[in-house]
């Protein structure tokens, strides 16, 4: 573990092995998003409240937790970055900004769209959403610190320490629902309850969850290859990959 670890300090490692994961991971999102986009909306039943209208869950659930889990990551990220000057880390963090408010925009637009017909209303100042909403701005403002300083290494440092104080979010957004009355539905998956709808509609759900998991791999990796491509331009590796590259 360690050893992999220490690994991740070299970007041309990592530019290397990540140029090997990505094809399996792009290939496991399509196969899985397709498969489960089919099936949750050609073959899982109705609710029985609310009718075809709760399909959107596939879409929304995934995007939440996604959010969610992205700005975990950029967090921790932040702290290695902070701690152990590791580059690659920085580099992750300005990759997964855009990808993470993404991933919140959607959940916040499918949520309004499920809201509509279930809540009567496309958007209230519930805790869930306002949240949520918190979490899109966090990621606003990574991405302007971003943008608006142009030493990358001030940049990063800046971007940690509000990811870092951002954090306190996750767990307003997950328990929002608990410590206070809201109109957002509980949780739809826990580890210690068995899911209170049919298996037919939580497999092809759990299936989405995964898919989006491997896109969102798929993306990352992407996105930190051409960030690592791009501070390692005056390296020696990149300079003979840029000329590989133009010699085909």
């Amino acid at each position: 573990m360690w050893t992999f670890f220490h690994k991740l300090g070299s970007p041309k490692w990592f530019y290397d092995i990540s140029g090997k994961w990505l094809p399996w991971f792009a290939a496991i999102s399509a196969i899985l998003l397709v498969f489960g986009s089919v099936w949750a909306l050609a073959f899982a039943p109705e609710d029985y409240q609310q009718g075809n209208s709760f399909r959107i869950i596939y879409i929304h659930v995934p995007s939440a937790i996604l959010a969610q889990s992205c700005f975990m990551m950029m967090a921790i990220a932040g702290a290695i970055g902070l701690i152990w000057k590791m580059k690659l880390a920085d580099m992750f963090v300005k990759a997964a900004a855009p990808v993470g408010a993404s991933f919140t925009f959607m959940a916040l637009l499918t949520g309004a769209v499920w809201g509509k017909p279930t809540w009567g209303t496309w958007w209230v100042w519930d805790a869930r959403l306002t949240s949520m909403l918190i979490l899109l701005f966090l990621y606003f403002g990574i991405m302007a610190l971003q943008s608006a300083i142009e030493d990358a290494t001030t940049a990063a440092k800046a971007s940690a320490v509000l990811a870092l104080v951002g954090l306190v979010n996750i767990p307003i957004i997950k328990y929002s629902v608990e410590w206070w009355n809201t109109l957002h539905q509980p949780a739809t998956f826990t580890l210690t309850e068995k899911p209170a709808m049919p298996a037919e509609m939580w497999v092809p759900l759990l299936i989405m969850l995964i898919g989006f998991y491997c896109f969102f791999t798929t993306v990352i990796l992407l996105r930190t290859r051409n960030e690592i491509l791009e501070r390692e331009r005056r390296t020696n590796w990149v300079k003979k990959l840029v000329t590989k590259g133009a010699s085909l």
